[in-house]
């Protein structure tokens, strides 16, 4: 008999099945090589999260009372094989990718803020635990932990401002949304030169008792005779400043200390010019041997572009200016000292 055609199909599809069947038992048969046999699959590790809030410990008790209402951003948090970073405002870091076991939480120190410092890692269990918080501390004595005091003389007061804050109130603006809580005062003395500041620099300090003290000073040292004359070497800027640094620790405040801002250009001399970037060479070397954080406003606006348009008259800025001058105080205060060392590798900090 001789099969139908559609017979032949299904025979042949029948076959076909069968053949690739056969062949994935045995490939060597069907001609098709060898065959790497998949070994036993890796089974999965489970995984947590923690929720971790760095917060300013005030009475440095190591709880969250209260009132200690300031968090820390930026920070990395490690427990065990998981990490996170503390977020703006909240503190609170999500730690991720934790295997479960007797761990511990901790900080990674270069990721800390200038001045802050943090407890030893604390005993966890995952699972088990989902929340934690790390009280960080500053060495600040009996001052206000959430008060940053700019001390100048009339740039720091203001003048050449619309509304004659100056960059206080948009240093404000930057760091309370950052720390959660953070008030801002200046104290500019008009016409002051630098040695007049550091003759009442501690009264100064006792009228507002501040966590951090702001200081730029050095614009008004150019018209003394001396200064102009024979240089920054003869002038008595950098002895000054270092008055006013040691009435800071002393006070257990913590001095941030500013470069000299350009003049305008419309009205500055190459000697001026001359003038503040070598007493700037000698303030950053001030701030590296007295250990404490340096903001190179000068920096600063020299790469904001068009100096001129940064200016009200010859040396107060205007809004742009002071706008400036609040983005590189807040650089300064939040930088991490990672990022310290890697700009500026001779750097120090005493914590």
């Amino acid at each position: 008999m001789v099969a139908s055609p559609s017979g032949m199909r299904r025979a042949s599809t029948t076959l076909g099945w069968a053949g690739v069947v056969a062949c994935g038992l045995a490939a060597a048969a069907c001609g098709g090589g060898s065959s790497t046999p998949s070994g036993p699959s890796t089974p999965s590790v489970r995984t947590y999260s923690v929720a971790v809030t760095l917060f300013l410990d005030q009475n440095q008790n190591g709880q969250l009372d209260a009132g200690e209402d300031a968090r820390v951003p930026g920070v990395q948090v490690v427990i065990g094989t998981g990490s996170g970073t503390s977020a703006p405002g909240t503190g609170i870091a999500n730690v991720t990718g934790i295997q479960e076991g007797a761990l511990s939480v901790g900080v990674r120190p270069e990721s800390l803020p200038f001045y802050y410092q943090a407890p030893p890692p604390a005993p966890i269990q995952v699972p088990g635990a989902t929340e934690a918080r790390i009280g960080l501390t500053l060495p600040i004595g009996e001052n206000h932990p959430y008060r940053y005091l700019g001390i100048g003389d009339s740039i720091t007061a203001g003048d050449g401002s619309s509304d004659g804050q100056g960059y206080k109130l948009k240093l404000q603006s930057l760091l309370e949304p950052y720390f959660a809580r953070a008030e801002v005062f200046t104290r500019g003395r008009e016409g002051d030169a630098s040695i007049e500041t550091a003759q009442v620099i501690r009264r100064t300090l006792r009228d507002a008792d501040p966590a951090y003290a702001l200081v730029m000073l050095g614009t008004n040292d150019w018209n003394d005779q001396t200064c102009q004359h024979e240089g920054p070497s003869a002038c008595y800027t950098i002895d000054a400043l270092r008055t006013i640094v040691d009435g800071i620790k002393d006070w257990h405040s913590l001095a941030v200390l500013a470069t000299i801002i350009p003049a305008n250009p419309r009205y500055s001399t190459p000697a001026r010019d001359a003038f503040y970037d070598q007493t700037n060479v000698m303030i950053k070397a001030l701030a590296q041997q007295e250990n404490i954080v340096l903001a190179d406003l000068n920096a600063d606006f020299k790469a904001a572009g068009n100096l001129s348009a940064l200016f009200d008259d010859d040396v107060h800025p205007n809004d742009a200016g002071y706008q400036v001058m609040a983005q590189g105080w807040f650089k300064a205060i939040t930088r991490a000292r990672s990022a310290a060392a890697s700009s500026s590798p001779r750097f120090g900090f005493r914590f």
